[in-house]
């Protein structure tokens, strides 16, 4: 199973944003709990996932940024 084969982005579960597949868990609650500190041991029992469950989110999370194009807004330092 591939990265892709693990998110899933369905417009009928949470509002189509990315989670992770067989679950309704976003990408984004993933990613965040990671930045904010958790362990992959803490994700994983959290939200009852694998860590290729979570590699998956992250994996998706860095393609999505790399496809981005970022601007500076005005004012910012």
């Amino acid at each position: 199973m591939t990265n892709h084969d693990r998110i899933l982005i369905d417009p009928a579960i949470c509002h189509g944003k990315p989670v992770v597949k067989g679950t309704r868990v976003p990408v984004s609650i993933v990613v965040g709990s990671l930045a904010g500190g958790m362990g992959f041991e803490d994700v994983q029992r959290e939200y009852d996932l694998t860590q290729e469950d979570i590699r998956a989110a992250l994996a998706f999370a860095s393609e999505l940024v790399s496809e981005e194009s970022f601007h500076r807004l005005r004012g910012a330092a």
